[in-house]
């Protein structure tokens, strides 16, 4: 450290679990570690859908980092978001909430700036199908989802009603299923005996997947298991399905043998797959870096970028090994780029090793009291699945408050089907749907979206 009169400076791009983690690792190091992300929280992404559905509160699974962060000193948070970097200078390029310019100096820089959703290149379809990876889009979904139900509590014409019960779900990854499960438990069990005019257990739950089955990742067996308990739940599956068009009154769908069918629905959901931010091609631009189908940033078996040891890219941003976007993969790549930025500062000789991916499994949620959980060989559903699935949820949520919380939530949503997070008003509801004078008239011979993935 001779040729540095101030500590090391670090800049973190992205509070995820690849940016936590990565500071997390600095703690009472002679470095001095800038965070910067465009949310003030933690967001424990894996359980947004329970955030949707009104099982969870956004404060169970958003966590304030400067209160994570609060006794590590060397660590400082910044509200701004990143637009850009200036490798040359090695600075990072950020706009603050009102909209002024700022540039943080690095040292090093570990850019965990995670994923987006991605429409296959229709973007349009987003104005009318909102992803899920944000918190904001996880309300956004709680206002459709319930909004739904009370449009059709008021409509008078059999159709409009049948349009406003009907939910559509592109994508049958972990997200797509557990989203799908959670719309027809939330009908069947918490709102039954809610509503006068309406029965929202007749609500119907299309799941379209382009591939062949739920769960692909998860094997043949827990894949078979999944399906089955979705049809036991009455949520309608649509395999090798491509959706082709998105509206205000449902989807467009075209199937294996080319048949074109309609769907009316009132709400349409999309998990189906990611895509790198913008600031990923500037990063490439610079440095030179080559990117994948999805634009995330190809980096070295150490997470940097060949030719630029000082900035390392990890989490779902990075690609490598063809490494899934997990939040497993996110925590062991931010830690690990940490480390090795530490070995560094403290001179150690020896090279560090490359980075490798301890697989911790993964699992979904299906129903109350199943789940399918994949360890390597091991293979579990059922029953006690979904007490593992508790237990390794309740273990990386971020902090004690929110863990006793959440697992007295389901204690309660379990036993009685109660969901308290829905609170809605009539210009919340009004405000999801575009006027009449924004409906754009649907665009003829459009080219029919990419395959879907999680």
């Amino acid at each position: 450290m001779d040729d540095h009169v101030i500590p090391r400076r670090v800049v973190i791009v992205g509070g995820g679990f690849a940016g936590l983690f990565a500071a997390r690792a600095f703690r009472h190091r002679p470095v001095q570690v800038t965070l910067v992300d465009r949310a003030e929280h933690h967001l424990f992404q894996p359980l947004l859908y329970q955030c949707a559905t009104g099982t969870l509160s956004e404060g169970q699974i958003a966590t304030p980092l400067r209160y994570i962060l609060r006794h590590e000193d060397n660590i400082d948070c910044l509200l701004a978001e990143v637009t850009g970097f200036d490798v040359a200078r090695r600075q990072v390029i950020a706009t603050r909430p009102l909209g002024s310019t700022m540039e943080i100096p690095y040292d090093d820089l570990i850019v965990a700036a995670g994923a987006m959703q991605s429409y296959f290149g229709h973007d349009e379809f987003a104005r009318y199908a909102p992803g899920m990876k944000t918190l904001a889009d996880a309300l956004t979904i709680r206002r459709r989802v319930f909004g739904a139900f009370e449009m059709a509590e008021t409509a008078t014409d059999p159709a409009e009603r049948a349009r406003w019960l009907t939910f559509v779900v592109v994508g049958a990854g972990p997200t797509g299923v557990e989203l799908a499960g959670q719309i027809r438990e939330l009908a069947t069990r918490t709102l039954r005996d809610e509503f006068r005019r309406v029965a929202p257990e007749e609500a119907r739950v299309l799941l379209f997947e382009g591939g062949e089955c739920p769960l692909v990742t998860f094997g043949p067996r827990l894949s078979a298991k999944a399906e089955r308990c979705l049809r036991g739940l009455g949520v309608e599956l649509f395999m090798r399905a491509m959706v082709t068009e998105v509206d205000l009154r449902g989807v467009t769908v075209r199937g294996q043998d080319g048949t074109v069918t309609r769907h009316e629905a009132g709400t349409v959901l999309w998990t189906a797959g990611v895509q790198a931010p913008p600031l990923a091609a500037d990063l490439a631009r610079q440095t030179g870096a080559e990117q994948d189908r999805a634009g995330r940033i190809k980096v070295a078996p150490d997470c940097t970028i060949p030719g630029h040891p000082e900035i390392s890219v990890v989490g779902d941003l990075m690609a490598l090994d063809h490494l899934p976007g997990l939040a497993e993969v996110a925590m062991q790549s931010g830690r690990y780029a940490a480390v090795r930025i530490r070995r560094d500062v403290e001179g150690r000789a020896r090279k560090a090793k490359p980075f490798r991916y301890r697989d911790l499994g993964s699992a979904a949620y299906l129903a109350r009291g199943r789940a399918v959980v994949s360890f390597g060989p091991v293979k579990l559903n059922g029953f006690v699945a979904w007490c593992l699935w508790i237990g390794i949820h309740i273990a990386f949520l971020t902090g004690f408050r929110n863990r006793f919380s959440a697992l007295l939530t389901w204690t309660v949503t379990i036993g009685g089907g109660a969901r308290r997070e829905r609170a809605l008003t009539a210009a919340q509801v009004a405000g999801l749907w575009p006027s009449p004078e924004q409906r754009q008239p649907a665009q003829a011979g459009r080219p029919e979206a990419s395959r879907q993935t999680r």
